[in-house]
């Protein structure tokens, strides 16, 4: 008896390639800024240069990856101006999705969201911040949803992809992660109440919290850097 060889269909080995590749963007496996370099990630992901570039041409589409004349496909980095101005933006659209899904939810939708929040709450409780994000932003997509608004679902993804790094990075303060679990706690709340000003105006804070976070982390990395810098003179 010959064993069979069974082959990945293309379509497969790029969507693989690019969750792989988005996940190692999002949590700071490969740093803001840095050059992706296809020889090494075709080796990390074991895949072909097909794959790889057809993956880096849907997450520069999301805002992950910039593709930069005569450099190549590079992680993208964002000023403390981009992060004030993107963050204005993303608050708005929680605020948003957040008042109209307090209104428009179903209880199957509620029923599916709580489970998330109780599998994102066992993450948090292990400190397995690699399972906790993906839930987390499960449960933002999942109120987003809920809202059932098309256009503001298409505007919410296309901004929030330029943020994931870095909403990622926010919660690697302890305290700070506390606090944002306890706002996701708010959330479930006034979404069983469907009252949507209080999931509007948690659903902000939240965004502001994590805004002021990451602005703290980036001004540190910028003294950090002038630091080295003055050392190595």
């Amino acid at each position: 008896m010959t064993a069979q060889i069974f082959s990945i269909p293309p379509a497969a080995l790029h969507e693989q390639a690019t969750h792989r590749l988005r996940q190692m963007l999002v949590e700071g496996q490969i740093a803001p800024g840095a050059k992706l370099n296809e020889r090494e990630l075709c080796e990390q992901l074991n895949v072909s240069r097909t794959p790889l570039r057809e993956a880096i041409k849907t997450l520069a589409a999301e805002g992950l990856v910039e593709l930069v004349p005569n450099r190549g496909a590079v992680a993208v980095q964002l000023s403390e101006a981009d992060v004030h101005n993107t963050f204005e933006v993303m608050a708005g659209l929680e605020a948003a999705s957040g008042q109209l899904a307090a209104q428009r939810i179903t209880d199957a939708e509620l029923i599916e969201i709580k489970a998330l929040h109780y599998e994102m709450l066992a993450a948090y409780t292990r400190g397995d911040l690699s399972a906790y994000y993906p839930l987390n932003a499960a449960i933002h997509r999942a109120i987003n949803a809920a809202a059932r608004n098309p256009v503001l679902t298409s505007t919410y993804n296309q901004v929030n992809a330029r943020l994931q790094a870095l909403r990622f990075r926010s919660n690697q303060d302890g305290e700070k992660w506390s606090r944002a679990v306890k706002e996701h706690e708010a959330m479930i709340q006034a979404l069983e109440e469907r009252d949507p000003v209080a999931l509007a105006r948690v659903l902000t804070t939240h965004l502001n919290n994590k805004r002021d976070v990451v602005l703290e982390q980036l001004r540190s990395m910028e003294v950090q850097t002038m630091q080295q810098r003055g050392n190595a003179e």
